[in-house]
């Protein structure tokens, strides 16, 4: 029975870009498993498999439906045991907390402060009124006060990236010789960066970039192949 993997969209429905689906698409394909990807735009996230309040990612598997990319990545280990552990054990679940928590304060806010209106660009009309309502909302200003904010200059993701560097220049992946959930996390965040951003911030050099190309070739360039809208 093949696992349909709902994930958000832009304006065209090959652009997805969502760094918490990407974490799960990475999940898969390091399962080794087969999926249908079905695009979803940001207004009809929330009505996705006759939710409610939903968020991407969704998967259906069978009659099984579960939301939240950690939370799938906990599932897929449980119910396909054969294949590539994405933890590597219960240890390795509780210290991904850590991960998660260190991407959502530390990488995804350097991430929004470069791409944000890029974002914003890539969407459907219906969709960007929706993004603009609910981002400005969220950050108390219009998207264009907040784009002008920050500087453009990449500095503030590569400070964030400082521990990840260090680390990565000693072993090829977090999860040492090959990725674990963990990699797919911040791995996730950076292809967000990647595929919104009309410039490359992406570090060029050094341990991290080394570590993004290597997964960004994994599973035949699943990654490679979604690139920022021209």
């Amino acid at each position: 029975m093949t696992i349909h993997h709902y994930e958000l969209c832009g304006a065209d429905e090959k652009h997805v870009f969502s760094p918490h689906c990407w974490k799960t698409r990475m999940a898969l394909a390091h399962k080794g498993l087969d999926f249908e990807t079905v695009a979803v735009p940001f207004t009809k996230v929330a009505t996705v498999e006759n939710g409610e309040g939903r968020r991407v990612p969704v998967l259906r598997d069978g009659d099984t439906v579960i939301e939240e990319s950690y939370e799938i990545a906990k599932y897929l280990d449980r119910a396909y045991p054969d294949k590539p552990s994405l933890f590597n054990g219960e240890g390795g679940e509780e210290l991904t907390k850590f991960v998660i928590s260190w991407s959502l304060t530390q990488l995804h806010p350097a991430v929004a402060k470069l791409a944000v209106y890029d974002i914003h660009n890539a969407l459907a009309p219906e969709d960007q009124a929706f993004f603009r309502q609910t981002r400005e909302k969220l950050f108390g200003c219009t998207l264009e006060e907040f784009d002008a904010k920050f500087p453009k200059n990449g500095e503030a993701l590569a400070t964030a990236l400082v521990p990840m560097e260090n680390l990565l220049g000693r072993q090829k992946f977090l999860g040492g010789d090959s990725p674990v959930f963990a990699d797919y996390v911040v791995f996730g965040a950076l292809q967000w960066l990647r595929t919104t951003c009309s410039q490359d911030h992406l570090p060029q050099e050094g341990a991290v970039a080394d570590w993004f190309n290597r997964l960004l070739d994994m599973y035949d360039g699943m990654g490679r192949a979604v690139k920022a809208p021209a």
